[in-house]
């Protein structure tokens, strides 16, 4: 049995604004399911869920700050969970990285500078809890400093740092650096120096033991100067310390036991699948159609998942017989863009600008076919989930969509392991000629039932991760 202390800025269902929120809950929940002694470490923000059951454990200060650990339990697991307290920094309305009105937080620097602190203290068991971990796992650039200031101490835990998304990077000036008082050591481009300026980013890939990313393809994209962010030369230096782990998906995305979707169902009782259909139609106000192709999308309205490729795609696919439901927000110009569609074509379209987490199991659920164009992505949940529920999605192949999704070519649909359609360039013409591809297939049942068959039968579940993650903490 080992002794994990998991360092994440969220985990759901505490607070989530992303995917590293599902992975900081599934993973600890699947270690802690294989024996291990895990903890997860977060900052104790106000819009945190309340669990029942917090207790006080200790008070430390660290740069003049009274900080409070407080111990709770992961909803409906036995995993522990510390909350770092400090409302002068976490007490303020909106989530970990944008205040309530979505401006970046001025103190970012400041709040995870304190939180990683913090870590350190629990990580070298300085903080009054008796319990040292062998293993800290950080994730993404609000635990960045850990690793670095672990190099510090004398028999320290070993250290992975996982990459969740190159695109942030945690980067502040050299005056920052010097306000938040950090060892002189660490001002290297062997650490936190990053051309002048600071990058937690930097740090946690510097100088962690292990370096770890959300998919094998991604851990080799990175490694080029379009996926690397300008941290490409660092991450090929570290490459015999660099892999990549699929995320797994969570058990509440199963059709066969989803208490949010009208009707279970399995690739024994695909026929059920057809009554979500009938109810995502009707609670959106499309025609009922049973016969008519609906395509789903669920995500961040931004350039980086493909939705501006998207909208040029939308006037020939709406010509087409098919109706289209989305659920997410981001770029207010793509929102009021797919408004004016969605007002154009109101048998055929649906938007809803926000995330409604029953809807998105609806739209899962009772989707033929998921749109995922992204032009990267680190690993990707949806298209797992929608392989899940059947149906099938059409993904860019990059990163892990390219690790999860097999093309349905002549000799994959004959060999029964297709699940999907992937197209290779970041184009409109390259998704339009994708989509098109899936109308064919979906116009041929006994073929498109062997697909969704194939994909439902594919096992996405955390417990081939978790012990992938176990073998990395064994090796260390």
């Amino acid at each position: 049995m080992k002794r994990i202390l998991f360092v994440t800025s969220e985990a759901h269902p505490l607070i989530k604004t992303g995917g590293l929120a599902d992975v900081s809950s599934s993973l600890p929940k699947a270690l802690a399911d294989l024996g291990q002694d895990i903890r997860i470490i977060i900052p104790n923000y106000q819009a945190i869920k309340k669990t029942e059951n917090v207790q006080h454990r200790c008070t430390l200060r660290i740069n003049n700050c009274d900080v409070n650990i407080l111990e709770t339990r992961l909803p409906e697991s036995k995993v522990i969970v510390w909350l770092i307290d400090c409302p002068q920094f976490f007490g303020y309305p909106g989530n970990p990285y944008h205040d309530e009105y979505g401006n970046a937080w001025a103190n970012s620097a400041d709040r995870f500078s304190l939180f990683c602190r913090i870590t350190v203290e629990v990580a070298m068991n300085r903080a009054y809890l008796d319990w040292k971990p062998e293993i800290v796992h950080c994730n993404d650039w609000q635990s960045g400093l850990v690793p670095a200031l672990l190099t510090l101490e004398y028999n320290r835990p070993a250290t992975i740092f996982t990459i969740h998304n190159m695109a942030y990077q945690g980067i502040f000036p050299y005056s920052t650096y010097n306000a938040l008082n950090l060892p002189r050591q660490l001002w290297n481009p062997n650490a936190l120096e990053y051309y002048g300026n600071m990058s937690f980013l930097k740090g946690g890939i510097a100088c962690s033991d292990r370096v770890t990313t959300v998919s094998p393809t991604y851990a080799k994209e990175i490694q080029s100067s379009e996926f690397g962010y300008g941290l490409e030369g660092l991450l090929t230096h570290r490459k015999e310390f660099l892999s990549g782990i699929l995320n797994g998906t969570d058990k509440d995305w199963n059709p066969e036991f989803d208490s949010n979707i009208v009707q279970r169902y399995s690739h024994k009782t695909l026929h059920h699948k057809q009554t979500n259909k009938a109810a995502l139609q009707e609670r959106l106000s499309l025609p009922l159609e049973p016969s008519i192709p609906i395509f789903g999308l669920i995500s961040r309205l931004v350039e980086q998942k493909g939705i501006d490729l998207l909208l040029e795609c939308l006037p020939e696919l709406l010509s087409m017989p098919v109706q289209f439901v989305l659920l997410g927000s981001g770029n207010k110009s793509f929102e009021q863009r797919l408004y004016n569609f969605a007002e154009a074509y109101p048998e055929k379209m649906s938007i809803t600008i926000g995330y409604d987490e029953q809807l998105a199991h609806w739209i899962e659920a009772g989707s033929d076919i998921f749109l995922m164009p992204s032009r990267f992505e680190p690993c990707g949940l949806n298209q797992m989930y929608s392989q899940r529920y059947g149906t099938l999605p059409i993904v860019r192949k990059t990163g892990g969509l390219a690790d999860t999704v097999v093309d349905a070519l002549p000799h994959t649909i004959d060999n029964k392991t297709a699940t999907g359609i992937t197209f290779n360039e970041s184009t409109p013409s390259s998704l339009l000629e994708a989509i098109k591809r899936a109308l064919i297939l979906y116009r041929v049942p006994e073929i498109w039932t062997q697909l969704q068959t194939n994909a439902m039968k594919k096992d996405f579940s955390w417990n081939s991760s978790a012990k992938q993650y176990l073998s990395l903490y064994d090796h260390l």
